[in-house]
């Protein structure tokens, strides 16, 4: 190690730690003890430039446990990417471009919203999954345009997770070659050593995984981190994991190696202590030498000509292949919306009863030619969730160009995975399960919101309809979580007119995830239409009279027989309004003078009904409506005994409507 680089590393402990002092909150254990390691990545191996973070071709580094934010932040300020030194002083503070937690969109260079410890390692092996598939796409023979590296730096929090064993085992079953895993072990967490709860050979497991395993056995020693670097990029057959052995807290006496050194400010004596253990001459807090900048300086401009060197291959690709370039830009352009309005085929369905999830997977067998970069898959239920790609091929590691992802039974991982892809850029993606196990993708599903991606979810089996599974399989709880997200739409379609709509919403969103919320069982036709279905909430049958005498707002499989239970009524000389609402979302952000139409306030006496909770109708049926919904688990028993037993028959909802009449 040379003595600017030690100086590069200390600035980047003692700019750390001068933050977290001044904001008297954060976590100085890990950039005390990965600064090394960062370092020599970003110095030595990651290719960025300073200039462009859109840079296609750039390396991805993603913080997994985002509580060591200062850490990234620091090397963010002294390469010059886009973080001044008042921005490091602002640490976690409203407003400023640092927050406790790294976060996408929001600070430049930062790839990956993180903080829930093993999501970056998710994400990671997403972004390898979108690289080797674009690589499959788009490269040539000398023409290697899409080559970048993916790095994911994590520790033991992250590999106590479990979403980072689901997406570890999936990165090795596809040999992700170019994914580097950099593990900070240094045996702490919050409440004390490891060996309380966390006793595995991690190597022995990652091997398991089909990872190439290195280890470095001092944090400190950069000529030992970059040869093992340098040999997991040789390795060209299995992704890498490397352990690199840190002390938390590194370079302060009173801290060093201990759990209170994980997430609490050192203290104004500990940071001295540290700048005169580290050797650190300078007591004004966030100086940083000219020399440690100019080094930085002197590298970012180096790593700046790799997009150089890139643009030039680039070129002289696209002129060679101009058929690539046109196939290039169509996969990072946003999909024409009013030419997707306009397809008729892609709005055309026929008269028959049909599940929303048949009428799904035949939209998305009718798009994957014309969206040649939509690519997804399901957790091991792609035959029951519909969403295979026919004819075009299965994504592993024999074919990478395939467009069917196999999941496995990894619901979170693949929601992690879905983000990655999303991230990377250039393709389009859904990941689909039964509705029930939204539970187990929510946390991901969050982040998508949280970094406003467009992912698609796609949820079947979405009631009591699932029948004879049980309880234990029919969500009645999920639509109301996922409606409770900010950012975040849920659409519930009543029949294959409203699933295009809902699979238009999806496909055309830009900054917002979309869940799809689909039904098993078979549903007739009912009197939808796509303009009023794209609004989220619509007139499906209006009254006769001036004013109906009541309104009966339904969704998805309900809406048939909240029409039936209209016909019913109406032969009793009662006139009701049956309102379609397939996504409260996309409704609530309609005009004020829209949803006055639709739910006019005059009229009082209102019904909502869905076999889900009834939690959030109120805002829709005030407090002289009421709900026809569930108010338990469910049952094991056939789907058409069960929508009897527990309310749900045209019979049962004229009955209960009569009450309000």
């Amino acid at each position: 190690m040379t003595t600017i680089e030690e100086k590069t590393i200390n600035a980047l402990r003692i700019l750390a730690a001068d933050a977290i002092q001044k904001a008297n909150s954060g976590h100085p254990g890990l950039p005390l003890g990965a600064a090394p390691m960062t370092y020599e990545l970003f110095s030595k191996y990651l290719n960025f430039n300073y200039c462009n973070p859109q840079w296609p071709n750039r390396d991805r580094f993603i913080l997994s446990a985002g509580h060591g934010s200062a850490l990234l932040y620091a090397l963010n300020h002294l390469f010059g990417c886009g973080l001044s030194i008042e921005d490091i002083k602002n640490f976690r503070q409203f407003g400023s471009k640092t927050p406790g937690h790294p976060e996408y969109k929001h600070t430049p260079f930062v790839e990956a919203t993180t903080g829930p410890l093993g999501a970056g390692m998710g994400m990671a092996v997403g972004m390898a999954m979108a690289q080797a598939h674009l690589a499959a796409v788009f490269n040539k023979p000398d023409f290697p345009v899409v080559n970048n590296y993916t790095y994911v730096l994590g520790g033991d929090g992250c590999m106590m997770e479990g979403i980072s064993s689901e997406a570890f085992s999936i990165a090795g079953n596809l040999k992700l070659d170019k994914l580097i895993v950099l593990y900070d072990s240094n045996k702490i967490t919050i409440e004390g050593s490891t060996d309380i709860t966390f006793t595995e050979d991690v190597e022995k497991r990652m091997q398991a995984f089909g990872f190439q395993t290195l280890t470095v056995e001092d944090g400190n020693d950069i000529v030992a981190i970059g040869k093992a670097i340098e040999q997991a990029k040789a390795e060209k057959n299995k992704p890498s994991f490397i352990t690199i052995k840190t002390q938390i807290g590194y370079g302060c006496p009173a801290k060093q190696g201990k759990a209170n050194s994980h997430g609490e400010p050192l203290g104004e004596e500990n940071v001295a202590a540290l700048r005169k253990t580290l050797g650190w001459e300078y007591d004004e807090p966030f100086f940083v030498p000219q020399d440690v900048y100019d080094n930085c300086k002197k590298i970012a401009n180096e790593k700046a000509k790799k997009e150089e060197e890139w643009n030039k291959l680039f070129d002289e690709y696209c002129q060679k292949y101009p058929e690539m370039k046109d196939l290039w830009d169509k996969y990072h352009s946003q999909i024409n919306e009013t030419e997707l309005l306009n397809d008729k085929d892609f709005w055309s369905c026929d008269d028959s009863p049909y599940a929303t999830r048949a009428a799904s997977g035949n939209i998305l067998n009718k798009i994957k030619d014309s969206i040649p970069n939509l690519i997804g898959g399901s957790a091991d239920l792609g035959p029951s969730n519909k969403t295979y790609l026919k004819d075009k091929g299965e994504f592993s590691a024999q074919n990478y160009a395939g467009r069917n992802i196999h999941y496995g039974v990894r619901e979170q991982a693949m929601a992690a995975i879905a983000n990655g892809i999303t991230l990377y850029g250039g393709i389009k993606t859904f990941a689909a399960t039964f509705f029930v196990f939204s539970d187990y993708l929510k946390p991901m599903a969050r982040l998508s919101s949280l970094m406003e991606l467009p992912v698609t979810y796609v949820f079947t089996h979405d009631s009591i309809g699932v029948g004879e599974d049980g309880p234990t399989h029919q969500p009645v709880e999920q639509l109301a979580m996922l409606r409770s997200m900010p950012n975040f739409i849920t659409y519930r379609p009543a029949d294959a007119t409203e699933t295009a709509a809902g699979w238009y919403v999806a496909l055309t969103s830009k900054k917002t995830p979309v869940g799809l919320i689909l039904t098993r069982q078979n549903i007739a036709k009912c009197n939808s239409n796509k303009e009023g279905a794209l609004k989220g909430g619509y007139i499906i049958s209006k009254e006769t009279k001036p004013t109906p005498d009541a309104i009966v707002i339904a969704t998805g499989s309900e809406v048939e027989p909240a029409l039936k239970a209209k016909e019913i009524l109406l032969k009793e000389g009662y006139d009701i309004r049956v309102v379609s609402m397939p996504s409260m979302e996309l409704f609530d952000a309609q005009s004020k003078d829209y949803k006055e139409s639709v739910l006019p306030s005059s009229v009082r006496k209102r019904a909502a009904i869905e076999a889900l909770s009834d939690f959030g109708w109120g805002k829709y049926i005030g407090l002289d409506g009421i709900t026809i919904t569930m108010k338990n688990f469910g049952a094991s028993a056939p789907a058409k005994i069960l929508f009897e037993k527990y309310g749900f028959s045209a019979e049962n909802i004229a009955e209960r409507l009569k009450e309000i009449l």
